[in-house]
This record gives structure tokens, sequence and C-alpha cells, in this order.
């Protein structure tokens, strides 16, 4: 199942703001792996500057696995953030520069409740609102707070919440700088879409003692 760019958070939508204003650059707190279970560092080389992802496989370990599975095999190589919302997120990682959709793997379960929330800086499995074991490639970075993408009501899949997985531990600049790009309507979106790509070239692990 593929996700869409007009379903993920549709109902959320219109209840946000569009103002372009800044916040305060602040790392979302590091919450502790598992114990036995390390973290792991992506780093992710866009046209806009360098990320680098700390995920957490301790508490949403199939979403990691699912996220590393899409890296290793070069998925998201040449892949564009398509989706930038200012005052909520910005969302990549399955469409080409030209909008071509890239073949996926078989959705997974939502890891949604797993003591992670959805705060600024935190990276996120983007899903479709009516279908909560729906996320395949799809990503979302948190620009603000959004406790309602956390699980509300965890019996119906529209409120069950939108599985965080890791944190930007480098390039939250970078990030920002996304979210104040100049977007419209492209192929078959009718908004959001920013008008000059932001590519990522490449997305590789980094060695677990790289300090980025």
């Amino acid at each position: 199942m593929r996700l869409t760019l007009a379903t993920l958070l549709l109902a959320l939508l219109p209840t946000l703001s569009s103002a372009t204003t800044s916040a305060p650059v602040a790392m979302p707190p590091a919450a502790a792996p598992a114990p036995s279970v390390p973290a792991v560092r992506v780093a992710l080389e866009t046209t806009a500057g360098r990320i680098v992802l700390e995920l957490d496989p301790g508490r949403a370990p199939n979403t990691v696995a699912n996220f590393l599975a899409y890296v290793d095999a070069g998925h998201y190589n040449g892949t564009i953030f398509h989706r930038v919302v200012p005052n909520l997120l910005v969302q990549g990682g399955a469409f080409t520069p030209d909008l071509q959709l890239k073949p996926d793997r078989a959705p997974i379960d939502n890891e949604a409740g797993n003591g992670l929330s959805n705060l600024r800086g935190t990276i996120a499995a983007a899903r479709r609102p009516d279908t909560k074991a729906s996320a395949t490639a799809q990503f979302f970075i948190n620009v603000v707070d959004n406790p309602q993408f956390d699980v509300l009501d965890a019996s119906a899949d529209v409120s069950s919440g939108y599985a965080v997985f890791g944190r930007v531990l480098e390039g939250m600049e970078v990030v920002d700088k996304m979210r104040g790009v100049e977007t419209g309507p492209a192929g078959p979106f009718e908004s959001r879409v920013p008008k000059t790509p932001i590519i990522i070239n490449r997305a590789t692990r980094l060695p677990a003692s790289s300090g980025g």
C-alpha cells in the first residue's frame, strides 16, 4: 500500500497554522534506547544540507529495521522532500524529483505508543490516516511539537498515532531551512510541494563510533 500526499494527516491540517515563523532551535530530549540495543545513526546528504538522524531500535524495532532496509537498498538516494508544511512537518522518502513514486516494500505495523512523542526534531513513519498498519518508505520530521500525532485512541485507525522512531541529532537548521522554502502545486499534488526540489542525494548508515 502506498501513501499519498493528500491523505496523510488530512483531518488535522485545517486546524494548524500556516505561519512560517521559526521555532527556537531545540532538540527533543534524548530517550535512552532499551538496554543492550544501541542507537543507530543515519546521515541524509541533501541539497539543503546534511542531517544526521539518531534512530531508536529499542523503542521502535520494526520501524527502524524498515527504515534501515530502505537506506541499505539505496531507496532514498535521489528522492525528494515532497511535502513541506511550515508549522507542522517536512515529509519525504517516496518520490523522485519529477514526482514519480518509487516502488516500496510491504507495509509494517504501527509502533506508535512506544514512549516516544512527536516532538520538534523527531522523525516518524508516515502512513495513511485511515489504516494504521500502512507505513512503508515515507517519513516525516516534526518541525514543531505535534502531540496530536501521538496515540489518542488506539482502537481507531485515524487516532492510533504516528510512530516516532528517532530524532534529528545534527542539522535541525537544515530542516528549518526546508520549512521556509516556497511551495505550490506540482504533479498530482494540489499544494505543499517545494518549487525547487529538495533532494536526498544519499542516505547512509554511520559507523557506531561516529560522532556524525
